[in-house]
Parts: C-alpha cells; sequence; structure tokens
C-alpha cells in the first residue's frame, strides 16, 4: 500500500508531538502546521518530518499544502487550552479553537479529505452527573474553553451529515508523563498541570506547589483526576486515525485510564519517585474545580481497540522526571 500522508495540526505541541513521533514510527509520511505560539521546533526530532510554520485559519497555505501533499486524513490538536484563561478571554478561545478550524474543514471539502481526528476534551462534559464519565454522559460546559470544542464536535456531526466526513473527537482527560526515552516532553508556559508542578517545586523552579482545596468529598480531600500517559494518548489517535481511513464511521471516545488518582496520591509518588520532599502549601478550592473527574474507557476499546498500557501514576511521574533532568532541563529552551 502506498505511504500515506498525514496533517497534523499543532504537531509541534505537547501531545502533537509525541502523535507526530509514533505516526512517524508506523511508516506515515507526516506534515506538522503549527504556529508556535504554545508549540516547540525543537519537539520536531525526526528526519523527514515537514514542519510547516502557519495558522490553520490560513487558507491559501492550507490550499497549497492539500494540493502538494494529497493528505489521506488530518489530525487536529491546534487549540489554546487554559480553563482559566477562556473565561477571561473568551472571544480568543472561540476564534482559535472554533472559527479556525472551519477554513480546515472547508479546505477539507475542497480536497474530498474525509478523515478528521479531533482533540477533544473532559471539560465538554461540565460537572459530572455521575461516575465513572461515559460518552452518553450530558455535555455542559462550564469554560468557554470546554464549549469551543464542543462546538467543534457538533460542527463535525453535521459535516458527516452534509458531505460525509468521519471523524474522531477525542475527549481527553488529564494528560501527563513524557516520552519514555527523555527527548521530547511537556513545556508550558504558564505551566498549569499538577504533575510538572510538582516536580518543578521539587527542582526549585517555582518556591513550592499550592493545593487548591483540602475539603472535597473524596478520601483525602483533595480532587481526584484520570491521568493518561501522552504516550497513550499517541497510540489512541493512532488507532483513531487508522479506524477512520479504514472506513470506521464517526466516533467520539474518552481516553483516561479509569483510574483516579488524588493530589496527594499524586505528591506522595512524586516523592517516592524523586527521593525528595515536595515544598507544600494548602490553598482555597478554586472555583468550577469537580471533586472527582474520571472516565469510562470502555468504547475507545471495543471501537478503537485500544487502551491504556500505563496504568500506574509512577511511570508518568518516572518520564517527566527523566524529561526534567535530561539534557533540556525539562525546556525546549527557544
Amino acid at each position: 500500500m502506498a505511504q500515506q500522508t498525514i496533517l497534523v495540526a499543532g504537531g509541534a505541541g505537547y501531545i502533537g508531538s509525541h502523535t507526530v513521533r509514533l505516526l512517524h514510527r508506523e511508516g506515515y509520511k507526516v506534515v506538522i502546521l503549527d504556529n508556535l505560539v504554545y508549540g516547540h521546533k525543537e519537539a520536531v526530532v525526526d528526519e523527514g518530518v515537514e514542519l510547516v510554520i502557519g495558522a490553520v485559519g490560513d487558507k491559501p497555505l492550507l490550499q497549497e499544502l492539500f494540493k502538494k501533499h494529497q493528505f489521506a486524513a488530518v489530525i487536529h490538536f491546534a487549540a489554546y487550552a487554559y480553563v482559566g484563561e477562556s473565561v477571561t478571554d473568551p472571544l480568543k478561545y472561540y476564534r482559535n479553537n472554533t472559527a479556525e478550524p472551519l477554513t480546515l474543514l472547508e479546505v477539507m471539502q475542497e480536497f474530498e479529505c474525509k478523515s478528521f481526528v479531533f482533540s477533544s476534551t473532559c471539560a465538554t462534559y461540565g460537572e459530572p452527573q455521575k461516575l465513572p464519565l461515559t460518552e452518553d454522559h450530558p455535555q455542559n460546559p462550564v469554560s468557554p474553553y470546554g464549549k469551543s470544542k464542543l462546538m467543534v464536535e457538533w460542527i463535525l456531526e453535521d459535516c458527516d451529515t452534509a458531505w460525509g466526513l468521519k471523524s474522531a473527537s477525542l475527549r481527553y482527560f488529564n494528560a501527563s508523563g513524557c516520552s519514555t526515552d527523555g527527548l521530547i516532553g511537556e513545556d508550558h508556559n504558564p505551566e498549569t498541570h499538577l504533575i510538572p508542578l510538582v516536580l518543578m517545586a521539587i527542582r526549585g523552579e517555582i518556591p513550592q506547589l499550592t493545593v487548591f482545596g483540602t475539603d472535597y468529598p473524596t478520601e483525602d480531600g483533595t480532587c481526584i483526576r484520570d491521568y493518561i500517559h501522552v504516550e497513550d494518548l499517541a497510540t489512541a489517535h493512532v488507532a483513531a486515525l487508522r479506524n477512520l481511513v479504514d472506513g470506521g464511521d464517526t466516533v467520539r471516545c474518552n481516553l483516561g485510564t479509569g483510574v483516579g488518582i488524588s493530589v496527594k496520591e499524586i505528591i506522595e509518588s512524586a516523592e517516592e519517585v524523586t527521593g525528595q520532599k515536595v515544598p507544600v502549601v494548602y490553598g482555597e478550592r478554586r472555583p468550577g474545580d469537580p471533586a472527582q473527574l474520571v472516565a469510562d474507557p470502555k468504547m475507545a476499546k471495543e471501537v478503537l481497540g485500544w487502551e491504556a498500557e500505563r496504568k500506574d501514576v509512577r511511570s508518568m511521574i518516572e518520564t517527566a522526571w527523566t524529561w526534567m533532568n535530561g539534557p533540556k532541563g525539562g525546556h525546549y529552551g527557544e
């Protein structure tokens, strides 16, 4: 079979870069489109992967790329993902996360490219009414970030009806960890994810870790989340891609482990992995933080043949610690 070429929007970002490496290893030709607002040139490590610096909303650029490469499918990661910022600057999120993909979809329709893997989020569910969260749980997002993603899910559904676009909307839970070989990793500015913040506190990059709320109705009083290793997320995207290209129907799947881990458990595991204490201060709850968010990941297994391999949070912390202590010191340094 001829080598398939995949367009990866946002492929120089955290999850995108890990997925690009896997696609490359699996024999796909990969073209990345990334504006490098949050992505990093240094995260593109494989020879033969083309990085095009530009915006998902740039129609002439997209038309040029589609004409040149005849893409078999598109994987879309290009989104802003700071929930708090989305509340204070919603238009930024609706423009980038919802409006710009419309241009990409228009060009896909023009060139009859009908397979689209979409980076969605468990934030589309909002406050959980039951746990674990299944795909048929009501979607009532509480932030513009969650709403911006849900709107794209709706748009994809309408495109399926109108012109046969088949899509996989992958609703992530808490992405974590870094590449096993330590070559690429998580480098956000600002950093908001718990595991890197815990490790940054241990390394002295930040003075302390603030734990928001210790009075939740959970066993130890801190929030519980479903942490999924970034390399497991990458395998899920490749599984979703294969399913669509092989004629699979539109699907919406949770990507999680089904295992809930509390903030205090993350801190304890990090102390075990590093052999060092985490400097912690305890603060008030943050508005809008649910006590628990845990996935029911059964559908991904049934439809995509995928499940997370790394369900022990220690392995996620270990790979993040390896990245932080590697040659780049946990930062790409661009």
